[in-house]
Order: C-alpha cells, then sequence, then structure tokens
C-alpha cells in the first residue's frame, strides 16, 4: 500500500486516476478541513468517482507518518481491479463469483480472496465505499491468490447483483437469520455467494435481491462465524455438490 502524501501528490494522483492512470484505494480528508485546495481535490474525487473518508487529524498523522499532510492523503492500491464486465462475458458453467458487502478488515478480504482461489471462483466483488481494499495487508493474506484471481470493485453492489442476475446468476446470501441451511439448498452452475460485513452483517437491501438466503447452524453459544471462515465453508459447500454432479 502506497501513501502519497500532500496537496500537489494527491491531486496529481487522482487527476492521473480521473484519466485511466493507477487507481486510487480511497484519499483521506482531515474533518474540519477548510481549504479550497482540499476542496477541487473532494471535487476531483467525486467526479472520478474515486472513494473519499473524512476522519480525524491524528488519523491522517498516522497514515503520512508525519503532521505535515497537508490535511490530505492518497491511500493507493497494491493491485488492479478487474471489471463486472469482463467476469459476466467470460463466465462459463459452473462458474461462481463471491460478493462481499462492507466487509472492512483488509486480513478478512486477503483470506476470503485466498479461498475463493483455491475452491475454483472466478472472481470476489467489492463495494468502493466502507469496505477493505487491495493493500498490502489483504495481498499478503491473499498469498499469490491475486495473480489467479480476478477483483473486481464497483460503485453500488445492488446494482451488480442485477446485472449478475441478468446474466443468468442465482444469489444466495449468507446470513445467520437465513431461511434455509446453507447445505440444504442446490446451487445453481452460476452462483454468487454474498457475504456480509464483520459489525452488521448482510444489509436488508441487500439481502433483498437475493434469491436465497442461507444459514450456517451453529451448535456452540457464539452468535456467528468470522466471514473469511464462513465464505470458506459456503464456497467449498458449492465445490462438493459440483463434484458429486461430476461423479
Amino acid at each position: 500500500m502506497r501513501h502519497l502524501v500532500g496537496i500537489h501528490a494527491v491531486a496529481a494522483a487522482v487527476r492521473g486516476a480521473g484519466s485511466g492512470g493507477p487507481r486510487l484505494d480511497r484519499v483521506v480528508v482531515s474533518k474540519g478541513a477548510r481549504n479550497a485546495r482540499v476542496q477541487e481535490i473532494v471535487d476531483l474525487c467525486r467526479q472520478n468517482g474515486i472513494p473519499i473518508r473524512f476522519e480525524p487529524r491524528s488519523a491522517l498523522d498516522r497514515l503520512a507518518g508525519s503532521p505535515t499532510h497537508q490535511s490530505v492523503v492518497a491511500v493507493a492500491s497494491t493491485g488492479r481491479y478487474s471489471t463486472l464486465d469482463s467476469v459476466i462475458e467470460t463466465a462459463t458453467d459452473p462458474c461462481t463469483v463471491i460478493v462481499l458487502d462492507s466487509v472492512q478488515d483488509t486480513r478478512n478480504l486477503g483470506a476470503i480472496i485466498r479461498t475463493a482461489e483455491a475452491a475454483g471462483a472466478e472472481a470476489t466483488v467489492i463495494p468502493e465505499r466502507r469496505a477493505a481494499g487491495l493493500t498490502d495487508g489483504a495481498s499478503k493474506s491473499a498469498a499469490g491468490a491475486l495473480e489467479s484471481l480476478k477483483i473486481v470493485r464497483v460503485k453500488n453492489l445492488g446494482q451488480a447483483l442485477d446485472r449478475l442476475k441478468m446474466a443468468e446468476f442465482w444469489v444466495y446470501g449468507l446470513d445467520a437469520d437465513g431461511e434455509i441451511d446453507y447445505d440444504a439448498v442446490e446451487y445453481a452452475d452460476r452462483c454468487a455467494l454474498v457475504m456480509g460485513g464483520e459489525s452488521r452483517g448482510l444489509r436488508a437491501k441487500i439481502a433483498e435481491r437475493c434469491d436465497y438466503v442461507v444459514r450456517i447452524p451453529l451448535a456452540g453459544s457464539v452468535p456467528s462465524l468470522n466471514v473469511s471462515v464462513a465464505a470458506g465453508i459456503a464456497l467449498f459447500e458449492v465445490c462438493r455438490q459440483r463434484r458429486l454432479v461430476e461423479s
């Protein structure tokens, strides 16, 4: 993960990303910053679809490693993103896509990417906002899986699910309040598995777009599983069913 610090460096990176250059994971602006040049960067980010986060100045001090950051720091991704169009255009039968609804821990993101690649998934889809991106931490946890798994970042997760459904994908959300056990449903050849974020799980507006909402039954006292563990269980259930069909 690279940090670009200061108004001139960040403005140049934002303009470059808007004209086809390297993508930025996000731009972080100090809360309460009142500066015409900082506002220009904010406006450029919004025009170019670059996520913006407004955080306390102390958070920017930590990111920049110094208090001399002029109230703005850009975080550049260590990997490149694919497009949802490329996933849909190359989709075969079977094809599995895992969709992450606001997973914010980079280690969880990396672990899910690693498991998805091991399970033969085609892509992992993440939202631009309020979600972890391809930082060094995610890349390390992915253990090389970024080289062979497509990572798609979208502006609107609900619209992305609608597009997948139009491409004949069936959508399965995982949630503790699911209506059916995860191993009691028959997964379609083209399936999208949707995992909720660490703090609030699957959002209602995302669950509404799922064809099924399934649960992993728990025998202990804990109310839920870590999202990367739950993703692994679901992904390899899809693999198990497909092996049964092939045998």
